[in-house]
């Protein structure tokens, strides 16, 4: 049984769905768009909302209280190809507060060439803000896209000091 909760967060409601303690999809949509993204069998599992999600809402509420180093303790799952798979788990050694370009992020991955690979990774990261998309940015510096708007973006780099 899958367990999905939300929390209010000055820039919206951070929905979560998580397999115990191992978090599946996070996003500032709905249960819904999660859900559609998920892995089909996970997704096919029953969900029961809850009021937390023990350890994960816990760290959320630290990370949105100030504690921008919080999120790096939540555990992860969601389905992607290998390529997609590396970039998201060199994405979570992104230090809150700092940001790396596309450029350097797909250099750190190993894979140089992969700049417009990366930034399709990005785009259907499902664990937002938790693996931290939002601090990839374009390499003249300029802030890039995210799929929760540029204005969410901008208020998860600012709180986390890097703008």
């Amino acid at each position: 049984m899958l367990l999905k909760t939300s929390h209010k967060t000055p820039i919206g409601t951070l929905y979560l769905v998580s397999d115990q303690h191992i978090l599946l999809g996070a996003g500032f949509r709905s249960f819904e768009d999660l859900f559609e993204r998920m892995d089909s069998q996970d997704s096919a599992r029953g969900s029961k909302s809850v009021k937390e999600i023990p350890i994960i809402s816990e760290l959320i509420e630290d990370y949105f209280s100030g504690d921008i180093s919080a999120l790096g303790g939540i555990k992860v799952r969601q389905p992607g190809a290998e390529f997609s798979q590396s970039i998201w788990k060199v994405m979570r050694k992104i230090p809150a507060g700092k940001t790396w370009s596309y450029a350097e992020l797909a250099e750190r991955a190993g894979s140089p060439s992969a700049v417009r690979a990366v930034g399709t990774a990005c785009g259907r990261n499902l664990i937002a803000p938790i693996i931290p998309c939002h601090r990839v940015v374009k390499s003249g510096g300029a802030l890039g896209n995210y799929g929760y708007g540029l204005e969410t973006k901008e208020w998860l780099l600012n709180h986390e000091g890097a703008l």
